[in-house]
């Protein structure tokens, strides 16, 4: 695998890859983070695209399904790049999907790499000026970044690692980029690979034993935004349909409308919510501190605050 290059480390995060999603024009997608995959904590998400598996990554071989040799009609691409594994696993479950609006690049991308081995596949992703420019919108702003790593310490840094699930033609695929290939994990449908994949991922987790590991789970699912006005402009059409006197099939659809429009409201306030997060992930507020550290030196107001936050800081060291 290369150096990260010129590709940036993202946080992993529902609103980060949202809009990165978004940014790269595939319409229609949203990611949610999820603490389980039983029945009862899924069916309020819809209809689930694939999932995305976070896990502190250790190197040794406990854990290494063998991969599918004659998958071609998989999209697999081996990653090249340290950091862009979370973008990676979003696309393995994109550009294996059918059923979404792509975008005219990712879609162009798709039908340009088809024929391609997997080691060219990634080599295409590290190189797509799309997927790398929007990858890199989400870095953090941190002007200290070079001179607080310590390079002595890169073997004891836990590095984390995403792996993506997704069914593809009646079958449910595990698509590690650092594996050989896609992994076929046997035959499912729309309505059973959520549960097939919950066991291979506890499957996964259990290989670990009982070492100090952290976890994350997300899926990405229909854009909820989209589901709910589409709800409500159905709902009106059959509000429109019904005569005044059916009294009791007008009050069921004026309260699912009611439910539609509360979801929708709580969707579009988590949107704005998450565009606001990353607008300030971005930004550098090195500046606007240096300034108001200098403000407070000026009118000698900055060595009483400083004495004042050691005094606070003494007593609750003594306490």
């Amino acid at each position: 695998m290369t150096d990260a290059g010129d590709w940036c480390l993202i946080e992993s995060d529902p609103g980060v890859f949202t809009e990165l999603i978004s940014n790269m024009g595939c319409k229609g997608v949203q990611v949610e983070e999820i603490w389980s995959l039983d029945p009862e904590f899924t069916a309020d998400l819809g209809q689930v695209y694939g999932l995305i598996f976070l896990f502190k990554w250790q190197n040794k071989k406990s854990y290494a399904p063998p991969a599918d040799e004659n998958a071609d009609h998989v999209f697999f691409a081996n990653q090249v790049i340290n950091n862009a594994c979370a973008t990676q696993a979003i696309l393995s479950i994109l550009l294996n999907r059918d059923d979404l609006d792509l975008g005219e690049e990712l879609r162009n991308f798709k039908e340009f790499t088809a024929d391609f081995p997997p080691d060219m596949k990634g080599l295409a992703i590290s190189n797509s000026e799309l997927i790398r420019s929007v990858h890199n919108s989400f870095a953090r702003s941190d002007p200290f970044v070079n001179e607080m790593v310590d390079p002595n310490a890169g073997k004891d840094q836990d590095v984390y690692h995403f792996i993506a699930f997704t069914p593809i033609h009646g079958a449910l695929y595990e698509l590690d980029g650092l594996s050989r290939g896609p992994v076929n994990l046997g035959p499912c449908d729309d309505s059973s690979w959520v549960e097939k994949a919950n066991e291979a991922i506890k499957k996964r987790m259990e290989s670990y034993g009982s070492a100090a590991l952290h976890f994350s789970l997300m899926a990405l699912i229909r854009d909820k935004v989209e589901q709910m006005e589409e709800m409500i402009e159905e709902t009106d059409g059959i509000l429109l349909s019904l005569s005044e006197d059916d009294v009791e099939a007008r009050n069921r659809a004026n309260h699912s409308r009611m439910m539609y429009e509360q979801v929708l409201q709580q969707e579009q306030d988590k949107r704005k919510k998450w565009h606001r997060e990353n607008v300030l992930r971005k930004h550098n507020f090195i500046p606007i501190i240096y300034n108001l550290l200098r403000n407070l030196a000026e009118k000698d107001q900055l060595d009483p605050l400083v004495a004042q936050a050691k005094e606070k800081a003494k007593s609750r060291t003594t306490q």
